[in-house]
C-alpha cells in the first residue's frame, strides 16, 4: 500500500522568500560601517524629501506674501546648506574636543537665552526668542538644546561611579537643566521647554538613575504644565481643543479640525504631490507645524508610512550606534540626542493627528524653519561622528583605509577609546602594636647598622654627599 505524498505548505515557501529578503539586508548590517552608511542615507533622504514637501507646502503662502511661490523654499535652501557646514564641521571634531569645550559652550548659550529676553532679542509669533542678524533669525535655545546633551553627558559619565547618590546624580545637571527651563518660559516657549525636558529624561535614564525618580519628574511635569495652562490663556485655549476639538470649530480646534480633513482626504495614496487644497489658506502653519497632514493628503498613507519608517530607522541607527560604542560619553549623547530627534517627531505627528494637544514643535528636517534645521543637521553630524567611532569601525579605517566616503569627504582616522587609568587609592601604613616595638626596634637597630655599615664600604665620596644633602 502506498502512501500519498503531501505537498509542503505553502508558508514554508513564503518563509524562505522572507529569508531570502532578510539573509542580505542581515549581512550587510554585519559590515563594520554599516551604521555610518545607514545614518547618512536616512539623513539624506529625510533632507530631499522635507525640501520637496515644504515646496509644496508654501507655495500659495509665499505667493501671497512675497510675490513668488519659491521665497520660503529658497530660503529653506540656504538653512540646509548652512546646516551641511556644520554637519560636517561636527563630524570632524574629535570627541576629546566635545567634552572639553562642553561647558564653554553651555555657558554661551546661557548667556544668549538671557540676552534674548533683552531689547536685542526679537518678538515674532508671540514668543521673544529670536534674533534677528541681517534678516536671518534663529533661536538659542536650539543650540543650548545640543550644549545641554554634551556637557551633562559630560558630568554623568565623570561621575558615574557615584550614580547612587542623588547629589551626584542630580547636582549639577538638573539645576541647570532648571535654570534652562525658567528662561525658556520667560520668553515664552513651551514646545522647547518640552525638548529640553526630553534631553533632560534621557541623560538621566541612560545613565543609570532610579525609576521612581522619573515617576516624580513625570508628575511634577504634569502638575507643570497644568499650572502654565491656567495662567496663560492661549494654552488653555490648546488644551480645551485637545479635550473638545469639535467644541469650537471655527475658533480654538480649527487647526486641529482641518489637519484631520486633510488627513481624511488624502486617502491611501492622496491627491498626488502639489495637489492638496489645505495649503490654500485652509491650514495655518501649514509649512512648519502641520507639515504632516500635507504629507498626508498629498501622499496618502503610504506617505505618512515612509516618513514614520524614515524615523524609525533614524531610531533604530542612533540606538545601535550607542550600544555598540564601548566610551560611555558616546554611549550616553547618542542615545540622548536620538531620544530627542524621535520624541520631537512623535509629538509633532501626535499632535497634528489628534492625540496630543498642540505645542508648536516643528517635524525634523521636513518642516521649514531655519534654526530647526541646521540643529538637526548638527544633531545628524554628531550621530554620524560617533558611528565611526565603533570598535569594528575604528578597526576598518585602520586597517584599510578611509573608505570612499572618508576620501571624499576627507574625514581623520577616529582614535579608539582608551578607559582612563583607575587611580589606586594611597597606603597607608598600620599604626605600630605594642607588642611588636622591641621587634621593631631591633630591626630598627639592624637596618641602621647595615645602612652604616654599607655607607661605611662605598667610601668617602658618599659621605661628603650626606653631609652635603644635610646641609
Amino acid at each position: 500500500m502506498t502512501t500519498a505524498t503531501k505537498p509542503a505548505p505553502k508558508r514554508t515557501a513564503s518563509k524562505r522568500a522572507g529569508l531570502g529578503v532578510l539573509s542580505p539586508l542581515t549581512a550587510w548590517l554585519t559590515r563594520p560601517l554599516a551604521s555610518f552608511h545607514l545614518l547618512l542615507a536616512v539623513f539624506g533622504l529625510l533632507t530631499i524629501f522635507g525640501l520637496v514637501m515644504v515646496l509644496s507646502a508654501s507655495s500659495v503662502d509665499a505667493f501671497n506674501k512675497d510675490g513668488s511661490s519659491y521665497s520660503v523654499f529658497s530660503k529653506q535652501v540656504m538653512y540646509c546648506l548652512a546646516g551641511l557646514v556644520l554637519f560636517y564641521a561636527a563630524l570632524r571634531v574629535p570627541v576629546r574636543l566635545m567634552r572639553r569645550y562642553s561647558l564653554i559652550l553651555l555657558t554661551i548659550c546661557l548667556g544668549l537665552l538671557v540676552a534674548v529676553l533683552t531689547p536685542l532679542g526679537a518678538n515674532i509669533n508671540g514668543a521673544k526668542s529670536w534674533f534677528v542678524v541681517a534678516g536671518v533669525s534663529f533661536q538659542p535655545v536650539e543650540f543650548a538644546k545640543i550644549a545641554f546633551a554634551l556637557w551633562g553627558a559630560h558630568v554623568l559619565v565623570t561621575k558615574r561611579g557615584l550614580m547612587t547618590q542623588y547629589r551626584h546624580l542630580l547636582v549639577p545637571v538638573v539645576p541647570a537643566a532648571l535654570v534652562m527651563f525658567a528662561l525658556v518660559m520667560m520668553q515664552p516657549d513651551l514646545g522647547s521647554t518640552v525638548t529640553l525636558f526630553i534631553v533632560l529624561l534621557a541623560l538621566l535614564w541612560f545613565a543609570g538613575a532610579p525609576l521612581r525618580l522619573f515617576v516624580v519628574m513625570l508628575l511634577g511635569a504634569v502638575t507643570g504644565g497644568v499650572a502654565l495652562a491656567m495662567v496663560a490663556d492661549y494654552r488653555m485655549a490648546r488644551l480645551t481643543a485637545f479635550l473638545d476639538p469639535l467644541g469650537d470649530p471655527s475658533g480654538n480646534g480649527y487647526q486641529a479640525r482641518q489637519s484631520l480633513f486633510a488627513l481624511a482626504d488624502g486617502g491611501l495614496f492622496g491627491r498626488g504631490l502639489g495637489q492638496g487644497w489645505s495649503k490654500w489658506q485652509y491650514l495655518p502653519n501649514v509649512h512648519n507645524d502641520f507639515i504632516f497632514a500635507v504629507i498626508g493628503e498629498e501622499l496618502g498613507f503610504v506617505g505618512c508610512a515612509i516618513v514614520l519608517m524614515l524615523f524609525a530607522t533614524t531610531a533604530y541607527v542612533g540606538m545601535r550606534i550607542a550600544f555598540r560604542n564601548t566610551d560611555p560619553y558616546i554611549r550616553l549623547v547618542s542615545a540622548t540626542l536620538t531620544v530627542w530627534l524621535v520624541g520631537q517627531a512623535i509629538i509633532n505627528v501626535g499632535y497634528v493627528v489628534g492625540l496630543l494637544p498642540t505645542t508648536g514643535l516643528p517635524l525634523p528636517l521636513i518642516s521649514s524653519g531655519g534654526s530647526s534645521v541646521v540643529t538637526t543637521m548638527l544633531v545628524f553630524g554628531l550621530l554620524a561622528n560617533f558611528a565611526r567611532h565603533e570598535p569594528e569601525a575604528i578597526a576598518a579605517l585602520r586597517s584599510l583605509g578611509p573608505g570612499r566616503v572618508g576620501k571624499l569627504l576627507r574625514l581623520p582616522t577616529p582614535a579608539p577609546y582608551r578607559p582612563p587609568a583607575k587611580r589606586r587609592p594611597a597606603r597607608q601604613t598600620p599604626r605600630s602594636r605594642p607588642g611588636a616595638k622591641s621587634s621593631g626596634a631591633a630591626a630598627t637597630r639592624r637596618g641602621g647598622g647595615s645602612t652604616r655599615a654599607r655607607g661605611t664600604r662605598s667610601g668617602p665620596g658618599s659621605r661628603a654627599q650626606t653631609r652635603g644633602g644635610h646641609r
